[in-house]
């Protein structure tokens, strides 16, 4: 079936059960910005501190200067490995110790909340990760998902509809954890009951009984993974709808899931998905082994995205019109994230004032401001910022230092 199809029909059954969107959400959300952040031996910033007022922050300056560096900063401020996939190892400065730190005080209606994460040495000298929330170091990245959602834009996303099908699934699941901060711990569980089975597989295939429990514990795991990436999907079209109802500078995208434990959600209680998906596995032994992998399951689904006024899958489309895609799409899962969170998210938008004519600009950051979100962008050219006015704060990034840039 196509996963457009598909969607609708899920649309429809849902529409019933969820809050109606809306895209002035006004007093409705907590206002949710970036007062100041520090950063310590962080890429090539030697040492920071940057002060912030209540608006949009614009970051502009030559190729190199530092301005995605301190947009990846703020990314590790939410669960996860930031907007480059990096270890906590390869953040640090060359020249420096091989320890980082970053802080950011996060500013809402009720006070700030200090938030901080670096690689620092441990009692016997080691390097370790470290994540603190007001002072307290915490165990888990998950618990920053509690005070603030920290969505992003980059240029390496500019092939995602053309790219892999791995790529999609990222992003799809990032999405999700915006809204639900236990999908990690599901997608990685799942990922190493997989690779566990696989051994099994290889080395052991008639170990039934810890066969037997190993793919108990996919089938749980992986509808699960299933259902929330569904459920994501039918909330970001009713976002995307509302979203277009109002503004129109962006193309409308049509969204959908590939893949049977998607098909089956749509239908079927998950404790039958479940014992449908342990008996495929159990079927698939033989396959899966001469395969060398696991041939079924929420590691092979795919995300479909369509242009809508032209009927034409957004892989098919012009760059410029994929990247305008795209921009919606964040947008629209911005709105889904605050309407969700009932806090409003921070938005990083690497580079994204080069495929944006002065009209789309402007249309940007008037849905921003409508959405009550903090935006962080980054250009080379700063003079194309300025009909943003006292909307923006604008600085100037040159060899990981930054500079203000009069009004």
């Amino acid at each position: 079936m196509d996963p457009l199809t598909l969607l609708h029909d899920h649309d429809a059954h849902l529409s019933d059960a969820l809050p109606d969107p809306v895209i002035d959400l006004g007093e409705q959300i907590e206002h949710v910005w970036i007062s100041s952040i520090k950063l310590t031996d962080f890429r090539n910033y030697s040492s920071l501190s940057l002060s912030l007022r209540d608006a949009h922050v614009v970051l502009s300056g030559a190729n190199g200067s530092g301005k995605t560096n301190l947009l990846e900063a703020l990314s590790f401020l939410s669960p996860g490995r930031g907007l480059r996939r990096v270890g906590y190892s390869d953040i640090a400065r060359e020249s420096g110790p091989g320890s980082w730190a970053l802080s950011a005080d996060l500013s809402e209606a009720y006070g700030e909340t200090k938030l901080g994460a670096g690689l620092q040495p441990g009692p016997n000298g080691e390097l370790q990760r470290r994540i603190r929330i007001n002072g307290a170091t915490v165990k888990s990245s998950e618990r920053l998902g509690d005070y603030v959602s920290i969505l992003w834009l980059t240029p390496s996303m500019d092939s995602l509809f053309t790219g892999a099908a791995s790529e999609r699934r990222k992003w799809l699941d990032r999405m999700v954890l915006a809204i639900d901060k236990s999908h990690g711990s599901r997608v990685n569980a799942f990922e190493k009951a997989m690779r566990q089975r696989n051994r099994l597989l290889d080395e052991a295939p008639n170990q039934t009984v810890w066969l037997d429990g190993i793919e108990a514990q996919m089938a749980e795991f992986g509808v699960a993974i299933a259902t929330a990436r569904s459920e994501l999907v039918a909330l970001l079209t009713q976002s995307i709808a509302h979203l277009h109802a109002r503004d129109t500078a962006f193309p409308m995208a049509e969204i959908g899931l590939s893949g049977s434990l998607e098909e089956q959600a749509f239908s079927l209680p998950a404790i039958e998905c479940e014992e449908g998906y342990r008996a495929q596995l159990a079927h698939m032994r033989g396959r899966d082994r001469a395969a060398g992998r696991t041939l079924e399951g929420p590691h092979r689904s795919d995300l479909a995205v369509r242009h809508i006024a032209k009927s034409m899958p957004a892989a098919k489309c012009s760059t410029g019109e994929q990247k305008a895609l795209l921009l919606g799409l964040v947008l629209a899962h911005a709105h889904l994230v605050a309407q969700r969170n009932q806090k409003s998210p921070i938005v990083l938008l690497d580079e994204v004032a080069a495929h944006l004519d002065e009209t789309r600009r402007l249309a940007l950051f008037d849905i921003l401001d409508r959405l009550g979100c903090q935006a962080w962008v980054t250009g080379t050219d700063d003079p194309v910022f300025t009909p943003l006015g006292e909307r923006a704060q604008r600085f100037l990034v040159e060899n990981g230092q930054i500079t203000l840039v009069a009004s």
